[in-house]
């Protein structure tokens, strides 16, 4: 094969449930050897979808998937699954390798290494080996994700939002990671800033259209040439238009003159009818969720929350740390540290009410987003989860339309919430925090999963939200713009 060949095509793939509601709708694209391509999208737009139907997983309704026969494909995923978490290191990597018995620890220590997750030289490998994977942080896990599809020596990478979780040198060290890595690779993500610093090509996923655009070249030269295509459309448009409307404003005079130029006005008439099937699409931008407020739990005020020791994790073992924090009402705490560090334990034990050196005021309502979005019931349908977010007080149109709000269509509030893409969970998680109307917000990272269009409205209900906050997030661009009263660094 020579280099640059193609080693994926899409041709005219159609998939979905039921017609004409397909999830993709004659889509077509290509991918070269060796290319480091970016698939972008709204949140439900079928991203993830695209990536199971390459590994073979899902099968196209019409159309055909051509991927060269040597091609070994391997898919780092969003999220570790749920009986995985419950293995050693050791018993997960085994479980996939390709690697023989003889060489498998040393090729687990070279992928560790690779993605910059070995443990200090004062622990032996084989113990560090024997840890369970749920025991490690949601950073951790997302580089042990990564290290699990390099294992396989695949030729085509597949990596699901890869940075989610990541601290900001776990962050750098993907993007180093990717901008070295030598075969091909496909990047789903949101970050604009992450993809632009290595790909070379972009894989749009229209969510109106059901069909893919590519670009190439990064991230900002396929913001310019969409807008370049929307100013050529809108000008090519604007000009049939005019010929349209000449051509019907002519047809309806001929039509009252008489008779012999009746014909003359249905002509006309299909000439306009012609020009406007002749009008492009032009293709229209991601809805954002709309500006929203999570109110603040009524008839509760004064101290909220006192913290005055928490446990922290340093070489792998716990020890405590004295610190000295009240928040009040309408004060707002960011937790910061490395991945491994501990704030998602704290966090978790905050929600629980079981942190030690932690007093939560009386009555004080906790509204709590995780990362993994565990604290939803997967198997209840979003309407149930909103409904009960209520407590059960909502009229249907009024949560109906609250949650349209979010871009949680009719459609979606039947189904449940296992069947929700990851995207989709966070806008339920959203929705369902602004109705339950917290006293004390606890959020883990809530940047993960979302389209970046959606970062400056929750940044502005953050940043105005009056109870109580504490939160963890590693994007920077993020936290600027959410007010914060007090700072915890766990490091």
């Amino acid at each position: 094969m020579a280099k640059w060949d193609v080693v994926i095509r899409f041709d005219e793939v159609t998939y979905g449930y039921v017609a004409p509601k397909w999830l993709l709708n004659e889509v077509s694209f290509s991918v070269r050897e060796w290319s480091k391509i970016t698939l972008m999208g709204q949140n439900g737009a079928g991203k993830s979808t695209i990536f199971k139907m390459i590994t073979g997983e899902y099968k196209p309704n019409e159309g055909r998937i051509l991927i060269t026969s040597w091609q070994h494909i391997a898919i780092a995923r969003q999220v570790m699954h749920a009986e995985d978490k419950n293995l050693t290191i050791a018993e997960y990597f085994r479980k996939y390798s390709r690697s023989d018995a003889h060489n498998i620890d040393r090729d687990i220590q070279n992928v560790l290494e690779a993605v910059n997750f070995l443990p200090p030289k004062e622990i032996p490998f084989s113990d560090f080996l024997d840890r369970v994977i749920k025991s490690f942080s949601g950073g951790q896990q997302a580089r042990l994700l990564l290290a699990w599809a390099l294992i396989q020596n695949p030729d085509i990478l597949l990596l699901d939002e890869p940075t989610n979780n990541l601290d900001t040198e776990g962050i750098w060290q993907m993007t180093s990671f990717l901008q070295d890595y030598q075969w091909t690779v496909l990047v789903i993500s949101h970050d604009a800033e992450f993809l632009n610093s290595f790909t070379d090509g972009i894989l749009y996923l229209d969510i109106f259209t059901r069909k893919v655009e590519q670009f190439v070249g990064n991230y900002h030269d396929a913001v310019e040439q969409v807008e370049r295509k929307i100013e050529a459309q809108n000008r090519e448009n604007a000009r049939l238009e005019k010929e349209i409307q000449a051509n019907k404003d002519q047809a309806n005079v001929f039509a009252h003159k008489w008779w012999k130029l009746r014909a003359v006005a249905k002509k006309m008439v299909e000439k306009a009818e012609e020009l406007e099937a002749n009008k492009g699409d032009v293709r229209r931008e991601d809805k954002t969720i709309r500006d929203f407020t999570i109110p603040n739990q009524e008839g509760i005020g004064g101290q909220i929350i006192e913290i005055n020791s928490v446990q922290i994790i340093r070489n792998h073992q716990a020890e405590e740390k004295e610190v000295n924090i009240t928040l009040w009402k309408n004060r707002h705490l960011l937790l910061s540290g490395p991945n491994g560090i501990g704030k998602s334990t704290l966090l978790e034990s905050i929600a629980k009410s079981t942190a030690k050196g932690v007093k939560i005021g009386p009555n004080v309502k906790i509204g709590y987003y995780r990362q993994d979005f565990s604290t939803l019931d997967f198997s209840q349908k979003v309407y149930d989860c909103l409904f009960e977010a209520s407590d059960r007080k909502a009229l249907d149109k009024d949560l109906r339309s609250f949650a349209s709000g979010f871009l949680i269509t009719w459609e979606l509030m039947a189904t449940p919430i296992g069947a929700l893409s990851e995207g989709q969970k966070w806008l339920v998680m959203f929705c369902k925090l602004a109705l339950e109307k917290p006293g004390l917000l606890i959020l883990d990272e809530p940047t993960n999963h979302i389209n970046f269009r959606h970062l400056p409205v929750i940044a502005k209900a953050l940043d105005e939200y009056e109870g109580t906050m504490i939160m963890v997030s590693h994007i920077d661009e993020f936290v600027w713009q959410v007010r914060i009263d007090e700072y915890l660094e766990l490091e």
